[in-house]
């Protein structure tokens, strides 16, 4: 197995987004026609151009010292909108946590994940994809547009429906996406006693979470755990294994310790390092993740 170091992927064929700038703990972001201005803790350098760069916002979080915070709005904004990347398309909402429904970074992993869907379909393979801890579904959307039948599982309901209206605006609700709310370590344990495989498992598991009978997850205790689960569903001839992280807790050596560990006599390749972003006012690049990607040799 050939393992390479980390290093860094960057989202940059985004049309309907851009990170426009960054400091001060702000980021300034573009969906679509909406300019959002929303903290992040890890922006510690100053603003390129000063603030008054920063006037033209249209909602501006505000994060209470408390914890949570709220949104500030100039005008008036739809209660959600799109934004399209490719083919795709993704509803956007502006919650009450900060998100807006979609996390832009990994739209690099989606062109990956499909780009290997689409070479094992032309070679006349069927491919199944389970998407772990989906939120709103990006990448199970992105999967199934490459060709995949998916399992997407989240134990939010409303991340799920969300998922669900997203596969819809992307002209997919025929496509064969299956929907799941569920606690993930529960539902991957259910799979192996059903018998099912899959040949591609993608999963973006979060820090702490609580699942939908109210399990404690937390990333430390449980990710192990999981990912040993979730080798038993793997088919006699799997495509990939990805994982996506965005706690500072994780390197991603660990990340790649971890497939490592899971998969020694898989062959294949394993990779990973840094997602970011471009911020357009200066060419800097914003760190947003990481992740650790097992490829097989064969399609």
């Amino acid at each position: 197995m050939l393992i390479e170091r980390p290093g860094l992927i960057v989202a940059d064929r985004w049309q309907d987004y851009q990170l426009l700038d960054c400091g001060d703990g702000l980021k300034m972001e573009k969906w679509g026609p909406y300019t959002l201005v929303r903290p992040d803790p890890q922006i510690i350098w100053p603003r390129s151009g000063g603030a008054k760069k920063w006037e033209g916002w249209d909602g501006f979080y505000h994060r209470s010292e408390s914890g949570g915070g709220q949104w500030e709005f100039r005008r008036p904004l739809p209660e959600h909108w799109t934004v399209r990347y490719g083919a795709l398309t993704f509803r956007i909402h502006p919650t009450s946590f900060n998100h807006t429904g979609l996390f832009p970074e990994p739209a690099v992993n989606w062109d990956w994940c499909g780009a290997r869907i689409k070479a094992a379909r032309a070679a006349g393979r069927a491919v199944s994809v389970l998407n772990l801890f989906g939120y709103t579904g990006a990448a199970s959307v992105a999967a199934a547009a490459a060709g995949a039948s998916v399992c997407h599982v989240d134990a939010a309901e409303g991340m799920v429906k969300w998922c669900r209206e997203n596969a819809v605006l992307s002209g997919l609700a025929e496509a064969p996406v299956r929907t799941i709310t569920d606690d993930c370590l529960k539902f991957v344990r259910r799979e192996i006693k059903r018998g099912r495989r899959y040949d591609a498992i993608i999963m973006d598991p979060p820090t702490y979470g609580r699942g939908s009978t109210g399990e404690m997850w937390k990333l430390e205790d449980h990710l192990w755990e999981l990912l040993r689960e979730c080798r038993q569903l793997l088919s006699d001839r799997p495509l990939f294994f990805l994982i996506n992280a965005y706690t500072a807790r994780l390197s991603p050596s660990v990340v790649l310790n971890l497939l490592a560990g899971l998969l020694p006599d898989a062959g294949g390749r394993i990779h990973g390092g840094e997602v970011g972003l471009p911020i357009r006012a200066d060419a800097k690049i914003l760190p947003c993740g990481i992740y650790g990607r097992w490829e097989a040799d064969f399609a």
